[in-house]
């Protein structure tokens, strides 16, 4: 089974802009508010992708992902997602032997800005970069399908 070791946290500061790689712009819709999963179809404006992702709360969850047509990643987006659409920029910054994702959230969420880094084992050793701020990877208000029910700028 696919498994997602992810920790969350918030970033403090902008300091991390000077060393990203790369930027993509993000549209995200859940098709589902159920307890036991979430589906996920995110677009990129090139490709589109179908994620089912376990419900539990914390640094480890199971994890499908899958690559469909763009086409069909748009009407599913349009005809289907359950609240407003997750919109974030995603830079890739590298970090101590890790890369980085550092989501700047724009729309309903602008103004939230976080970083996660994905870990081989939950309890494995990583270096903080200095920008990095609290962890949030236990509060689900983060986790993006709260954010689709209950967007940033409502806090």
């Amino acid at each position: 089974m696919p498994l997602e070791i992810e920790r969350k946290f918030l970033v403090a500061d902008d300091s991390w802009q000077s060393a990203s790689q790369d930027a993509t712009d993000l549209r995200q819709g859940y098709l589902n508010l159920e307890q036991r999963c979430s589906i996920r179809v995110r677009t990129d404006g090139r490709r589109g992708w179908l994620n089912i992702k376990g419900a539990t709360i914390g640094a480890e969850r199971p994890e499908y992902e899958y690559e469909i047509p763009l086409a069909d990643a748009e009407q599913l987006l349009q005809r289907f997602a359950v609240g407003p659409l997750v919109e974030k920029t995603r830079h890739l910054v590298p970090f101590g032997g890790h890369l980085w994702e550092v989501d700047v959230f724009r729309g309903e969420n602008r103004g939230l800005v976080v970083a996660e880094i994905e870990l081989d084992d939950p309890r494995q050793e990583f270096e903080k970069p200095p920008w990095l701020g609290p962890e949030v990877t236990d509060d689900v208000r983060y986790y993006n399908t709260s954010l689709c029910r209950r967007p940033f700028l409502t806090w």
